[in-house]
């Protein structure tokens, strides 16, 4: 049964934190942030003390929380919560919400905080008179861990060769999955499908499109709940993008649309390539594809993310996996398809990506396609090896610093912020690339 927690009517200013929290019942505030890494990093913060999280924020140590662009002699991030992200999760724990927060240092926004990156590119949109709306793809395994460091899948009988849809591997998850459905749909997130995918013990997650900030929350606050979730049960959720070496892995798809005043800025019942796209979408497709290379570091930015990307077979038969920079209609094999007019989704991206970076580095190379008038040429444009996708993190990394728009992206909030990222992802490269994989997945198994 779904738990009733969203916010009701009351007379009280709109957002009004104190009051949210009143109103749902509300004990305990996790003021939340996360790293360039994706880690989500919390303050559990009692209702008590709500006034001065409002007035003061929640302060933490920024080079203990990890990538956050400091060090031990910096000064403290001061975690701002936005209280249009309030979240109740009582079916966590009773009492329990959660709320997004734009990190500050000495009162100003924060440049290597991913949320005020995305919250830059985002007005940058707005100022050229368009609106970003995402929907996302949460892919995961369900797994365990034997005594000597193996994972393994937690479903013991979810053993077949094709197990994608499989309505028997379902039924056997349906405690959880039917528990985070109602988490998602208590909330309001329209959840609308939870499936088996195409690697034993792979599942995923789908609920409704929104504006671009509201979905990046949504999807590191359902990393959360699926972790959380998973653990009641003994269980670990993992968004490592390759767990399984003869597995499919798990990605992390974009569905964008801009949006102007008039509405959707993408369908055109006039377009004669026969996808029914306007111009501006074509152009918005046409950046993407330019800087695909450069995009890659941002959408698939672990050692890891480029085994599935890689990978040349899978137990299925299919890496559902792009290797090459192509677009085409309803097609799963392109990097990027169209499967209405309505939209494009992005299909290089795994399940390590910080979800504010991604949608911001996107839209960046899609903004910059529509500034300059860029053209994908024909739909199913025949692969050609300069389209080829980067094969390592390091040749990735190569390709981020070479392109001023996505460098340009990551420093949106301020400078500096793409030269840390490349130096911590070359450092990651040259550290891991070579590893057993036993360890390999103690880096990555609960990293995001």
């Amino acid at each position: 049964m779904a738990i009733d927690t969203a916010v009701p009517e009351t007379a009280t200013a709109p957002h009004d934190l104190a009051a949210m929290a009143k109103a749902t019942g509300t004990r305990y505030i996790l003021a939340l942030f996360v790293t360039l890494s994706g880690k989500p990093c919390a303050k559990l913060v009692p209702v008590e003390a709500i006034d001065q999280l409002v007035s003061d924020g929640a302060g933490f140590a920024g080079y203990a929380a990890g990538t956050m662009g400091q060090q031990p002699k910096d000064p403290d991030l001061i975690a701002v919560p936005d209280p249009t992200s309030f979240t109740p999760i009582p079916f966590v724990r009773p009492g329990l919400a959660l709320v997004h927060c734009d990190p500050h240092v000495e009162g100003e926004p924060w440049p290597f905080a991913p949320r005020n990156i995305l919250a830059g590119m985002l007005r940058k949109s707005a100022a050229a008179g368009l609106t970003v709306n995402v929907g996302a793809e949460i892919e995961y395994f369900l797994v365990n861990r034997d005594p000597d460091g193996a994972i393994r899948t937690a479903d013991a009988s979810d053993t077949s060769r094709q197990p994608c849809y499989d309505a028997r591997d379902v039924t056997r998850m349906y405690d959880h999955l039917t528990e985070i459905s109602s988490a998602m749909n208590s909330l309001g997130w329209g959840n609308y499908a939870s499936d088996h995918e195409d690697a034993n013990g792979q599942f995923e997650q789908n609920f409704a499109y929104a504006d671009a900030m509201t979905t990046a929350d949504r999807v590191i606050t359902a990393r959360y709940l699926l972790s959380v979730i998973a653990e009641k049960r003994g269980m670990r959720a993992t968004f490592m993008p390759k767990p399984f070496a003869d597995r499919t892995g798990s990605g992390m798809h974009l569905h964008l649309s801009l949006w102007n005043s008039t509405g959707s800025a993408f369908p055109d019942p006039g377009d004669t390539r026969g996808l029914g796209l306007s111009p501006t979408a074509y152009s918005f497709i046409a950046g993407i594809l330019e800087h695909a290379c450069a995009l890659q570091a941002v959408i698939a930015p672990t050692v890891n993310s480029y085994k599935r990307i890689g990978a040349t077979s899978t137990s299925s038969g299919a890496t559902w996996s792009p290797r090459y920079a192509t677009y085409g209609g309803n097609d799963r094999t392109h990097y990027l398809r169209v499967p209405d007019q309505h939209r494009v989704e992005l299909r290089g991206g795994d399940g390590s990506a910080n979800p504010y970076l991604a949608i911001a580095a996107t839209v960046a190379a899609g903004l910059d396609g529509i500034e300059r008038a860029l053209d994908p040429g024909a739909p199913g444009s025949a692969q050609r090896r300069g389209d080829m996708l980067p094969m390592t993190l390091l040749h990735a990394m190569d390709a981020l610093e070479a392109d001023p728009v996505l460098t340009g992206a990551l420093d949106t909030a301020g400078p500096g912020v793409s030269e840390y990222f490349t130096r911590l992802k070359r450092d990651e490269f040259f550290a891991w690339h070579n590893t057993v994989s036993s360890w390999e997945i103690d880096q990555y198994l609960t990293a995001f």
